[in-house]
C-alpha cells in the first residue's frame, strides 16, 4: 500500500478516449492526461478541429474524427480505436450539444439530436468499447468510464434547454446504472457535473443569464481548466479507487447551494 501522491494520483502510461475532446471541457481533460504521461485518443465531429488539437498535443495525441450522434459511426469509431491500442484505461464520454426554444415551439428535432449524441452515445460507446476496457482492468486497478453530466441535470436552468437538461439528468442515472452493472468486472463508471467553463455551449447563453450565474455562485467566478483537469485526474486514478456511481460536481457552489 502507498499513500504517496505520485501513487495515488498517477495516470502515467495510461491510454485514455476522450470524446467532444477538440475544445473546452474535452480539451481540459485532454491537456492534463498528456501533460501527465498519459496516452489520448481524441474525437470530435470536425476533422480539422480534433486533428488541430492533437498537433498542438504531439506524439501522444492521436484524432479519430467522428460524429457519435450515429450509430454507424460509433462503431466504426470504437473499431478505429482498437487499431490503436489494445487498452482503454479510462473513457471520457465527452461529446455533447444543446439546443433551446421554447415550450410550445420546441421542435422534434432539437429533441432527438441532443438524446442521441448526449445520452444515446454515452451508453452505445461505452458498450462498444468494453472489451478494450476490459483488458486495461484489474483488480487492483479498475478501467474507467467517466461520463461528463452536467449541473443542469440536477437543478432546474433557467434556460428553456428541455432536451438538454432531460439528456444530463439521462446521464447522471445512466452512470449509477452502468457502475453497479460494471462494478463486478473492475470498470468503475463515476460522473462529472460541470457548472460554468468557458466554452462554445456557455458562450451561446445570454450574458444576462452568465451575469446573473455569476453573481449567484457562492464562489464568485467561473470554472478554469485547473478545476477540470483535477476532477479528471483523479477519477482517473487510484484515489478515486473506492468511487462507484457518483457525481462529481465541480459548479463553485452555483447549483449545489442554491
Amino acid at each position: 500500500m502507498s499513500l504517496r501522491i505520485a501513487d495515488l494520483f498517477s495516470v502515467a502510461g495510461k491510454t485514455v478516449v476522450v470524446t467532444g475532446g477538440s475544445r473546452g471541457i474535452g480539451e481540459m481533460i485532454a491537456r492534463a492526461y498528456v501533460e501527465n504521461g498519459a496516452k489520448v485518443i481524441l474525437s470530435s465531429r470536425k476533422a480539422a478541429d480534433v486533428e488541430a488539437l492533437a498537433g498542438q498535443l504531439g506524439s501522444a495525441a492521436t484524432p479519430i474524427p467522428a460524429d457519435l450522434s450515429q450509430m454507424a459511426e460509433i462503431e466504426r469509431f470504437a473499431a478505429e480505436v482498437a487499431k490503436v491500442t489494445d487498452k482503454v484505461h479510462v473513457l471520457f464520454n465527452n461529446a455533447g450539444a444543446s439546443w433551446g426554444a421554447g415550450f410550445d415551439e420546441f421542435p422534434e428535432i432539437g429533441w432527438d439530436k441532443i438524446m442521441d449524441i448526449n445520452l444515446k452515445s454515452v451508453f452505445f460507446l461505452s458498450q462498444k468499447l468494453i472489451h478494450l476496457l476490459e483488458a486495461a482492468a484489474t483488480p487492483e486497478d479498475n478501467a474507467r468510464i467517466v461520463n461528463i453530466g452536467s449541473i443542469d441535470g440536477q437543478h432546474v436552468s433557467p434556460i428553456e434547454t428541455y432536451s438538454y437538461a432531460a439528456s444530463k439528468a439521462g446521464v447522471l442515472h445512466l452512470t449509477r446504472m452502468m457502475a453497479r452493472n460494471l462494478a463486478p468486472r473492475n470498470i468503475q463508471v463515476n460522473a462529472i457535473a460541470p457548472g460554468y467553463f468557458p466554452s462554445k455551449m456557455t458562450a451561446g447563453i445570454a450574458d444576462e443569464i452568465n451575469n446573473n450565474a455569476l453573481k449567484t455562485t457562492p464562489m464568485a467566478r467561473w470554472g478554469t481548466p485547473e478545476d477540470m483537469a483535477g476532477v479528471a485526474l483523479f477519477l482517473g486514478s487510484k484515489a478515486s479507487a473506492y468511487l462507484c456511481g457518483a457525481t462529481v460536481t465541480a459548479d463553485g457552489g452555483y447549483a449545489t447551494t442554491a
